[in-house]
Formats: C-alpha cells, structure tokens, sequence
C-alpha cells in the first residue's frame, strides 16, 4: 500500500492516509478498545482461540522483549496480518537533518541529556522544511514553553522569542536564563487556553509547542488558523489531557468520520514504555503485578466477578509486605475484612496475570501508533483546510522519545 522508503506526508498523501487509518481503526475497534488488565476475560479471544491460547501461554520477559515493536511479534493470524497494515500504514518518513550553528556549551546547562537531543532534533527538523517561514522567522512564540529551552534554542543568536507559560516558577527561571543569551526574550505568564494567549501568535512569525498536551495542543492549532499565524511547529502529546468526554475532531474529514474516540480511547498511543529506567520498569511490574492480585481478592470478597478501580499509590506503599498491602488496600475500598490465606499463592497469581496482560496488550499495541497518526492527520488535514502547506512526519527516533511525531505548517 505505502513504498518502504516513504516520504514525508503532505498534500493530497494527508488525506489518503488519513481514510486508510480511520477504515482501519474502525473496522478493529472492538479488538483495541477492550482492556485486559480490568477484563479478565476478552470477547474477541472467542473469535480467535489459537491466539488466545499462544499469547496467554508467553511469559513476562517475552511480552517485554517486544513491548516496543508489536508489530514483529510472529503471533498465529489474524495477529500478522493487523501487524503488516499497521506497519504500512504508520509509516512515515523523517524531516531531513539539517546542520545547524553550535549553540554556547553552557545553554544546555540544566537540562536533561535527553531532552536537549529532542531540542535539537526538533530544530533540526523545523530548519529543514520546504519553505522559508521558519528560516526567516524573528519573532519566535514558544507556546507551554516551561523555561523556554525550546524556543531559545531556535531564537538564539538574535531573533525576538516570547515564552508563554502558566508556571510563575518556570516563567521567573525562564527569563533569568533568557537574559544570558538572547537580547530579545519575553517569558510571559500566560493561561494559552485564554484570550491572553491571542495578541502573541498574531504577532509571531513562528510558533512552537514541544510536546505539549491535550487541550493545549488542539486549542493551539484551532488558535493558529483563526489568528492567521504564519508558521506552526507542533510535537504534541498525551493526547487524553482533555476536558471533553469525547474527542471533538478538528478537520472536516474527521468530523464525518464514524470512529468516536472516547478520552480513554486517547489514552492509548502512550501506554508504550520507551524511556523508563531499570528501576522505574521495576516499580511498575511490582505495581501491576500486585493490583492483579488485589484484583483476584476483591472479586473473591465483594462477590462480584467485576473490576474495581483503585486510586494512585505513593511509592511508600509497596515497601509493605504483600499481605499488609492487600489489608491495607481493601480498608482503603470500604471491603469485607480479608481472612488469612496463602498469601504467597495469590502474589504468584498475580504476576501470573501481569505475564498474560502484557502479551495479550501486544494486540492493542498494534494499534497504538495507527491512532495517533489519525490524531495528527486530523489536525494536519485542519490546518490544510485553513490554507496552510501542511507537512507530517517523524523528528527524531522513537528511542528518543514515543512522541516523535512533528507537523509543520506554513502558510500557502
């Protein structure tokens, strides 16, 4: 369907793709929208028992080794077969590398190894678009900038840069570095879902957002045609950061789509583990591990073959022995008081369904990145209709970061 060797999306390719998605994503719905860590059963293993049978059969260590790259699971069908359309229909190509000036040695100061990597990736992508407006740009908007890394980065050695954050703390920091390298930085406190946020993108000549979540990046692009900007940059994430129950598609194209995407459903294209530490990975599997066992009691003592939500839990509480923690947690959720058991059978239990959740979420994983393209190519095919040339593609390698994907706007 799409060559190995693709090229950036842009022009009619948006819309095309964007239709391939949304038949994709539609039609396998039923199979990325349920959830096998609160289902402890899933309608479509009744449909597809051989996979059933050979995904719960892996262990732990199989399901991570792959976590990343579902689609190369050699799983039995129809597993190879949504992985193939998967991989041929999120397959973009990346924004060519260009060389850029050195930036001081001391402006990365403070700054995380690998979110400088992304900053200079994202520059580098952004400098090495079709156009001029981002070359050319001197006035920079840097919008939910925290310190403004970003933006001073591409404003630096001379251009105008304004940084628009609602962190008085960051803004303060911000500035200070500001001063240091730029003649020209404004770091504005600033609520950007606010009409506040107005009068700076009508007065940039390029505006940039890093990662930025939810609301705040689709207001940005909805902002950024009604204001007539020039020039957009946007790397979003954490697609679920929104007040709406449901998403509310931007472009006219997603608007008659038929897939409604609930603020759950846009949790999906993050639950892929990429940057976490040893450590942290760790911490996570004990969590899960042991809210699968909590999970297999509360059942057993509220009578009641149904998942029940437990909130967030600090860090202190998995340094309790297992039993104390179950106590604890059923005192927590108003349950029976817990009899004594084997409790050493029921953690066992539990890291015996943190093994099957995670090979049977590779199945979800397949869908993780087709969403999120559907997401992008929504906003993308937006600002199309708004008379912007309208490039997507990646920024840097997924190992740097999930979130790789950049769209560049420029208007026509």
């Amino acid at each position: 369907m799409f060559g190995s060797d693709a090229p950036l999306l842009s022009g009619d390719a948006l819309r095309e793709r964007f239709l391939a998605l949304d038949a994709f994503l539609f039609a396998q719905q039923k199979i990325w929208r349920e959830k096998p860590f609160i289902q402890q059963h899933l309608l479509w293993e009744l449909d597809f028992p051989e996979l059933s049978t050979w995904l719960r059969a892996r262990s732990l260590a199989d399901a991570e080794a792959c976590h990343t790259q579902p689609t190369t699971v050699a799983a039995p069908q129809p597993y190879r077969a949504w992985a193939q359309q998967a991989a041929q229909l999120t397959h973009v190509g990346r924004f060519a590398s260009v060389a850029l000036n050195e930036r001081p040695v001391r402006m990365s100061s403070g700054i995380a190894e690998r979110k400088w990597q992304q900053i200079e990736a994202f520059a580098s992508a952004v400098h090495g678009s079709a156009g001029q407006a981002f070359t050319q740009a001197q006035n920079w908007l840097d919008w939910c900038a925290g310190k403004g890394h970003l933006g001073r980065y591409l404003a630096w050695p001379d251009a105008n840069l304004e940084c628009l954050e609602f962190n008085p703390d960051l803004i303060g920091s911000g500035q200070a570095i500001s001063h240091k390298y730029l003649a020209h930085a404004q770091h504005t406190l600033c609520d950007v879902m606010s009409a506040a946020s107005t009068a700076p993108l009508q007065q940039a000549n390029a505006v940039v957002a890093l990662h930025a979540c939810g609301d705040l990046h689709t207001h940005l692009v909805r902002q950024v045609g009604a204001q007539q900007a020039i020039a957009l940059a946007l790397a979003p994430c954490c697609y679920n950061r929104t007040q709406a129950e449901f998403y509310q598609p931007l472009s006219k194209q997603g608007q008659i789509s038929k897939l409604q995407l609930t603020r759950d459903d846009l949790g999906l294209p993050l639950t892929a583990t990429v940057t976490a530490t040893a450590r942290e990975r760790r911490l996570r599997d004990q969590s899960m591990a042991w809210r699968l066992a909590f999970d297999i009691l509360q059942r057993e003592l509220r009578g009641i073959d149904d998942y029940l939500p437990t909130p967030s839990l600090s860090a202190a509480w998995f340094n309790k022995p297992f039993a104390q923690w179950c106590r604890d947690l059923a005192v927590l959720k108003n349950l029976a008081v817990v009899p004594e058991r084997n409790w050493q059978m029921l953690e066992a239990q539990g890291w015996q369904r943190l093994a099957q959740v995670r090979n049977l979420e590779l199945l979800r994983g397949l869908f993780r990145r087709p969403l999120e393209l559907w997401l992008l190519l929504d906003q993308a095919l937006f600002l199309q209709e708004q008379g912007f040339n309208v490039e997507l593609g990646e920024f840097c390698a997924i190992e740097l970061t999930p979130r790789n994907l950049l769209l560049l706007a420029q208007r026509s």
